[in-house]
């Protein structure tokens, strides 16, 4: 994990923001100017298709970074960032994540072992959406969207999370139902309950594990972690 050392070297340079729902951090192909450190929000990636069709291709949460292309040679975003779950935020301007990356090989080696960790991520929900059924793919991204936040309920509509998912919304509504019925949740106007976390991994398909173990390993050896209790309190009593 970054050494709380250096989180307070890259301080200075943390803005705090509160990410309201829907909004649009990154569009695909634009110059990204701020890259964001996600303390209680999360954030969807999302690629889009020119006739309006979309799909989540990951998710970020306070264990990494949204804008990794920042610091790989080119500034253009690869998808569109869209906040997903309201909730706080560091942000950081390229230029300053440059410098700190030049001057702490521990900072960019911490970053590019996240990178790995998100393209796996990535990877996996491309296979997930071409290979596993609905059902399959709906426990996995409520799982994904589960453990970057610190409680059971989650608000996502259904037109929501079928645009995240590139299915058709009846598609949705009739897995929720199912997984309802089964008492894995509870789904009610918009607000999702999760009631058995332990039945929606038994039910999702491989891909839910084998992101979640790439995540794990950032815990163990290299990642970006969320940032320390301390620092947010300072940021935001400062804002």
């Amino acid at each position: 994990m970054l050494s709380s050392a250096e989180w307070e070297l890259l301080e200075p340079d943390l803005e705090w923001e509160e990410l309201r729902a829907g909004a649009l951090l990154h569009q695909a192909g634009a110059e990204v100017r701020h890259v964001y450190f996600p303390v209680s929000a999360t954030v969807s990636l999302v690629s889009s298709l020119e006739d309006g069709a979309s799909s989540e291709v990951a998710v970020v949460g306070n264990e990494g970074m949204v804008g990794v292309c920042a610091f790989m040679g080119d500034t253009s975003a690869l998808c569109d960032a869209v906040v997903q779950r309201p909730g706080h935020a560091g942000r950081m301007g390229v230029q300053a994540l440059l410098h700190h990356t030049r001057r702490s090989p521990e900072l960019l080696q911490h970053l590019l072992a996240y990178t790995q960790a998100l393209f796996t991520h990535m990877a996996q929900s491309s296979a997930c959406n071409r290979h596993h059924a609905l059902d399959q793919q709906l426990c996995r991204w409520l799982l994904q969207h589960l453990d970057r936040q610190d409680n059971s309920d989650m608000q996502a509509t259904q037109e929501r999370i079928a645009s995240l998912l590139g299915v058709r919304r009846e598609g949705v509504t009739s897995g929720a139902l199912k997984l309802q019925k089964a008492g894995l949740i509870e789904y009610h106007r918009g607000h999702i309950s999760i009631l058995d976390r332990d039945g929606l991994e038994a039910r999702s398909c491989e891909c839910y594990g084998v992101v979640r173990r790439a995540y794990d390993k950032l815990s163990c050896g290299h990642g970006t972690p969320s940032l320390p209790t301390r620092i947010v309190k300072r940021t935001l009593q400062s804002a």
